[in-house]
């Protein structure tokens, strides 16, 4: 699976208006939601509050991957969501957060779920895929952005 089919323009919301990462967490299990005409909001919010607890998500500076299983889902989902303000995320690097991937895989998807965590961690090494991303208006430019930054590493594997 790849991210852009992952992050399609209807699962992206540009302008969270979320300040912490509670409000975070439930502004994109609302979006998901809704999106995905999915009535597993709270499954989803037990799902990457439990992920959480671990350990923060906020995995470098300005990027969160919130991620958890979820039973009620039978393939990997996402939603990204990205903040003009920046969200106080209680990230790694006590850096506010601007781009939420949020990533919700049922429970036999194990080995694709790091496949996509892995893909997107290539991803966010080139600094100008979260700069390029994070300047979008619109989800459509947003998606186009991931595909664009997806292809080039294709093509470098």
């Amino acid at each position: 699976m790849l991210l852009s089919e992952l992050f399609e323009s209807d699962f992206i919301k540009i302008g969270l208006e979320a300040e912490d990462k509670d409000e975070a967490f439930e502004e994109l299990a609302d979006a998901f939601c809704q999106a995905s005409h999915l009535n597993i909001r709270e499954e989803v919010l037990e799902a990457i509050r439990t992920r959480e607890r671990k350990m923060s998500t906020g995995i470098q500076k300005g990027i969160a991957v919130p991620h958890g299983r979820v039973a009620s889902i039978d393939k990997v989902c996402g939603y990204l969501g990205i903040s003009r303000q920046g969200i106080d995320y209680d990230a790694l690097d006590d850096q506010p957060v601007y781009l939420l991937f949020m990533i919700l895989a049922p429970q036999a998807e194990s080995e694709l779920h790091l496949r996509i965590l892995k893909r997107l961690a290539e991803m966010l090494q080139n600094p100008q895929f979260f700069t390029e991303l994070a300047s979008q208006n619109d989800p459509a430019s947003a998606s186009a952005v991931i595909k664009k930054y997806e292809n080039i590493l294709t093509a470098i594997d």
